[in-house]
């Protein structure tokens, strides 16, 4: 038979076996789909706009997209959540690969509305000085300008601004709202990414101390390439285990549930090192985003570099999104894992805790002092997750909630106190700041108190709770520790406020920007509901309560 006749045989036998026919059409539940697609879609027209609306209106253009995207947005999560999508009606969307169920709605919910907080941070442009005649931001007049040089003084004259920022804080809020509902590692992979890549540039666009903006974004990324190149590997390991990237079928393989079992994956099922290796690695990237000890060592440089808008959506947003990620493969994943993962997170929770308390004491950059209480704030959400119960899940939900909305707002404070170097973040320049602008210091101790946990304010309630569950799943010495650090946090947090208020000002200290209702927004925001969280809390931890069941 000639080498002609021999390939036309095997592909006629190849179509004869698997006829194209056989392709099914992907199914796509757009309805549920609805928040992260109307998210995607106005990031694009974004950069659409961006393209061609004249330079002039785009801020006010870019801006309606933005507001109008994420209003949209989370109006589609309450539809979904009213309709039954977090209780009864919980499932598995776009061929398995996003879950639509409660914690998924939960946590989406939140960073929706955290994002639209943000959004008004980033937009404001009364704080700084007019420059030649035109309003700026907290933006680099243009960004691929080098910091200093003759091209940027241009741009400053010309008034341009960097618009680009919006369309990329929705792409970032879009990996946000796939990343805890991804029900497959690849999802969860490309969610991950999606949600960085926007937030390592936005860190690089301060407009004042670029340099510095730079270095951090640099940081933030080569450390972030290191975690997502982890947390691949560690998928590549879990697929060789168990033969698939779904997080069901994952699960089944690893509880020993699996009925039909392949002499391929019979081999690889035995092998607990590909498991193990496989789920410590993913876990690693996870923790990696959370800025849990002894991944943490990129937050306090890039939260200080970064621009403090960004800084301050960057804390809540990623923080909800990765804890989200982060219980879904712990609770759905690795739930037959638990006496593996549980010692582990015990040690990673005390040392998060523990490390960002005792750190925090030394700062003197109030936005570094910030980043060692979002990293212990980490370890005491970790306590949640570790309690392994319903309550746990539902308490981590509230906690997120809480936080988020705390740290959005104690970042559009920090925006507020300004010397001639743009934004005063060292500490001895906020003395006596509290005689100085009463309201603005008495809104930043609000957010101080809530984030030590005193009673009446929304972190006393979301420790309280993260709290109770982990000692009941029988972690009462990870409480013990989680309420000793506190109180060493209560520490620096206080001592904040007792140099606002107790301080005499310094002769030339830095001055009280007054901000646009934007700003002002964003801080009323944070304060209503820290006071609400903290005064009546019942009816939000019911619905973290309702929402807090996976579905698989």
């Amino acid at each position: 038979m000639s080498a002609t006749a021999a390939v036309h045989s095997l592909w006629t036998t190849a179509a004869a076996i698997d006829p194209i026919a056989k392709i099914d059409a992907p199914k796509i539940e757009y309805g549920q789909l609805a928040p992260t697609l109307i998210v995607v879609g106005a990031a694009v027209v974004g950069i659409v706009a961006e393209a061609f609306v004249p330079r002039k209106s785009r801020y006010y253009v870019q801006m309606f997209i933005s507001v109008v995207a994420l209003t949209a947005a989370f109006a589609a999560v309450v539809a979904l959540a009213v309709n039954g999508y977090a209780t009864t009606k919980a499932g598995i969307a776009a061929m398995g690969a996003i879950a639509v169920d409660g914690p998924a709605l939960f946590l989406q919910g939140t960073i929706l509305l955290t994002a639209l907080v943000g959004l008004f941070t980033f937009a404001e442009r009364r704080l700084d000085p007019e420059a030649h005649g035109n309003r700026v931001d907290s933006f680099a007049a243009q960004a691929a300008a080098v910091p200093g040089s003759d091209n940027e003084k241009k741009a400053v004259k010309a008034g341009f601004a960097t618009t680009e920022v919006f369309p990329l804080l929705l792409f970032a809020v879009a990996g946000m709202l796939v990343f805890p509902a991804a029900n497959d590692l690849l999802t969860l992979f490309v969610a991950l990414e999606v949600l960085s890549l926007p937030l390592y540039l936005m860190c690089a666009l301060a407009r004042r101390k670029r340099l510095m903006s730079q270095e951090a974004a640099v940081k933030y990324f080569l450390l972030g390439a290191f975690a997502s190149a982890f947390m691949l590997f560690g998928i590549a390991l879990l697929y060789g285990y168990a033969g698939s990237m779904s997080y069901a079928a994952i699960a089944q393989v690893v509880e020993g549930t699996v009925t039909d079992v392949t002499p391929a994956l019979a081999g690889t099922m035995g092998n607990d090192a590909l498991l193990l290796i496989g789920a410590a690695l993913v876990v690693m990237g996870l923790l990696f985003k959370v800025g849990a000890v002894p991944f943490h060592m990129w937050t306090p440089d890039v939260y200080q570099g970064a621009p403090t808008p960004v800084t301050g959506f960057m804390a809540a947003a990623t923080k909800v999104a990765a804890f989200g990620a982060l219980l879904r493969i712990l609770y759905v994943v690795l739930p037959g894992l638990r006496w593996d993962w549980r010692p582990v997170m015990w040690g990673v929770a005390i040392v998060t805790m523990v490390v960002g308390a005792v750190v925090a004491i030394t700062q003197t950059d109030i936005k570094r002092l910030l980043a060692y209480s979002a990293i212990s704030h980490g370890g005491f959400i970790l306590a949640g997750v570790i309690a392994a119960t319903p309550s746990g899940i539902s308490s981590v939900l509230f906690y997120l909630a809480a936080y988020s909305f705390v740290t959005v707002g104690a970042f559009a404070v920090v925006t507020l106190v300004r010397d001639a170097g743009g934004e005063a973040t060292h500490l001895s320049k906020w003395a006596g700041l509290g005689r100085r602008s009463p309201l603005v210091a008495g809104v930043f101790a609000v957010f101080l108190l809530a984030f030590a946990g005193i009673p009446l304010t929304s972190g006393f309630t979301g420790k309280f709770a993260v709290f109770k569950a982990a000692a009941e799943g029988g972690a009462v010495p990870l409480v013990v520790v989680g309420v000793i650090a506190s109180a060493i946090a209560a520490f620096f947090y206080i001592r904040v406020i007792v140099l606002m208020f107790f301080s005499e000002p310094r002769p030339g200290g830095p001055t009280v920007a007054v901000p646009s209702p934007l700003t002002i927004t964003a801080i009323g925001v944070g304060v209503a509901v820290t006071v609400v969280l903290g005064v009546a809390p019942q009816y939000f931890l019911e619905l973290a309560g309702d929402a807090g069941v996976f579905v698989r």
